[in-house]
């Protein structure tokens, strides 16, 4: 019995629509996600840097903050109407800041107490009995350190480019730092780089000439005019050595020495007749110089962090975000390009 053949199959082929077909891309919804972050991340990098650092080196306004100079000298003892040499001498400085002021007017806004105590004065709490004692109500703009004239400040004529601390970003040039005693600005130049316990420190010195401040009213014959009785002195200053050591990136001062000068001279005098103060070298205590330079670090490390650590890990991190989330998205297309399209076949039989 002869069994039938079944003819031969065509060659079967795709239809021009299969071939053309569009196949669907999705994408995994980790590789969205870290793709996402990544640019996230990318665009955070320069906002850190050239939007928020700029906004975080702002001068303080709750500042309660205490320092102390010490060192040998001379003063004039109004009691014995004599000079008591080889004194230890204290100079005390308070800055509060006054809160509610700076919120109000956008500055910083600080009250200052400075008081200078002899062996005697030093154990009076009264500040107004110390052997003397000056307060004054300073006023700067938070971002260039720049003097204001608002807010009830004192003095009025409070000038210069640095005072309690110098601007951020410190450079190597010359500063105009404010002299409360002498009420003026005096220029310091730069004297080279110091590291001070872990910290880069600039530092700047000058000097003041002796200049004419003021009047004060004595008897005649302490100034070596005794025909008269009271008479309106004139009160000499000079510092005849400032040197102030700063931190690089805030501007705090971390150190300091200072050796003020103060006399009374008769009327059109060129000679001092009497030496009111004179110190050599006060410095800061051992216990103030480690107050500051912890209070520069901790100030610096946020400006480290939010200028330089968080933008650069931003972006590295952004980065690799970014990549790793690509190549996710290209390659989740291109597995459900191949296992989810379907292709149409033409063809005779089965």
């Amino acid at each position: 019995m002869r069994r039938s053949r079944l003819p031969d199959r065509p060659p079967v082929v795709p239809t021009a629509a299969a071939r053309t077909a569009p196949t669907a891309r999705t994408a995994p919804p980790l590789a969205l996600a870290l793709l996402g972050a990544g640019v996230f991340l990318l665009v955070l990098a320069p906002l850190l840097a050239w939007y928020v650092t700029p906004r975080a080196a702002v001068t303080p306004v709750d500042v309660d903050v205490t320092t102390v100079f010490t060192g040998t000298g001379s003063y004039f003892d109004t009691g014995a109407l004599a000079t008591r040499d080889r004194q230890r001498i204290t100079v005390t400085r308070h800055v509060l800041g006054d809160v509610a002021a700076s919120e109000r007017s956008g500055r910083a806004v600080w009250d200052v107490s400075t008081t200078v105590d002899t062996p005697r004065t030093l154990p009076l709490a009264d500040p107004r009995r110390a052997f003397e004692w000056t307060t004054g109500r300073w006023v700067t703009d938070r971002r260039s350190n720049a003097p204001v004239h608002c807010c009830g400040e004192r003095p009025t004529r409070f000038d210069g480019d640095a005072y309690l601390k110098f601007p951020f970003a410190v450079q190597k040039k010359t500063y105009r730092w404010w002299d409360d005693t002498l009420g003026a600005a005096v220029p310091l130049r730069f004297a080279g780089t110091v590291q001070l316990s872990g910290i880069t420190g600039y530092r700047f010195a000058g000097t003041v000439p002796a200049t004419r401040t003021g009047t004060r009213q004595v008897p005649g014959r302490l100034v070596g005019r005794p025909g008269q009785g009271q008479i309106q002195a004139e009160q000499w200053y000079a510092n005849t050595g400032i040197s102030l050591v700063v931190e690089e990136r805030t501007g705090r001062i971390v150190d300091a020495s200072i050796s003020p000068v103060t006399t009374l001279r008769a009327p059109g005098a060129r000679r001092d007749a009497v030496v009111l103060l004179r110190a050599r070298g006060l410095a800061f205590t051992p216990a103030t110089r480690r107050a500051q330079v912890d209070l520069a670090r901790a100030d610096g490390a946020r400006l480290v962090l939010v200028g330089r650590t968080l933008p650069v890990t931003a972006g590295a991190a952004g980065g690799v975000l970014a990549v790793a989330g690509g190549l996710l998205v290209a390659r989740g297309g291109r597995r459900d390009g191949r296992r989810g399209g379907r292709l149409r076949w033409r063809g005779i039989g089965r």
